[in-house]
């Protein structure tokens, strides 16, 4: 009972707190426009935004590292693994520039999917060749314009916390536009807000680790695949690593 209590009044407060942004939203595009092309302004409200729902749920200890290693100013494909729909929250703590590619789903949700709009993020019609190819030049556009893209590459969330096989387009654009990876791992978001959940689940650590980026020298010799391989691997044992400095050990199952 005291679990969906806090769900309830969770998401009531996000419903309120969205409608009053969005305004905001909409009244900083409008006047930074002019000046602010690549919209660096209103994505940073946009993380204040997600941010601020993490900040509201201290039972979600959530611990950012590795901010400083991400450079201003160079247009990198972020990487990260996909626990949860909390993941993305999460990754606004970060308060650096960049483009989400995203579901077409989540474009239709009110106020939310409409800040994305705003915001020029990239939609993606999973399953959709076309849809896939759209992508591929949106995020080319973005990062020509000097904006980094920020892509799940295991296209869904992991149901187990395994790390997924990487689909093949983040990879793609960075040997294509010869810009560096910048690798992201979150640990602790699968047991704070479960695949297919919505609900409160109590206390939990969560932790984001930004690694050591992958400079298009490391990679120029690989394929797309090697790449891809190459990043998955430096991904896992990096989480395996995280895992047993947070819990213990490395076993995806347990907390």
């Amino acid at each position: 009972m005291k679990g969906k209590l806090i769900t309830a009044l969770f998401f009531t407060f996000v419903a309120i707190t969205s409608l009053i942004l969005f305004i905001i939203a909409v009244l900083l595009r409008v006047i930074t426009y002019p000046f602010d092309k690549r919209l660096r302004l209103l994505h940073l409200l946009t993380c204040f935004w997600g941010s601020l729902y993490t900040y509201v749920m201290p039972p979600w200890k959530i611990k950012v590292e590795g901010r400083n290693k991400i450079r201003n100013n160079v247009p990198y494909v972020f990487v990260s693994n996909h626990q949860s729909q909390l993941d993305i929250l999460v990754a606004f703590r970060l308060y650096k520039h960049f483009k989400w590619v995203s579901k077409a789903e989540i474009f239709k949700v009110p106020v939310i999917g409409w800040n994305m709009f705003l915001n020029r993020y990239v939609r993606l019609f999973r399953g959709v060749k076309e849809s896939s190819v759209q992508m591929l030049q949106d995020c080319e556009m973005h990062l020509k314009e000097g904006s980094p893209v920020f892509i799940f590459p295991e296209g869904t969330r992991s149901p187990d916390g395994h790390l997924k096989e990487f689909k093949m387009g983040a990879f793609i654009l960075a040997k294509n536009m010869n810009v560096p990876i910048m690798p992201v791992i979150i640990e602790g978001t699968r047991f704070a807000l479960p695949k297919y959940s919505i609900d409160y689940h109590g206390k939990h650590k969560i932790t984001l680790r930004v690694l050591d980026e992958i400079t298009p020298e490391t990679f120029k010799d690989m394929t797309v695949e090697q790449l891809a391989q190459y990043t998955w691997n430096y991904m896992n044992n990096e989480l395996r690593k995280l895992r047993i400095e947070m819990y213990g050990h490395d076993d995806v199952k347990n907390n």
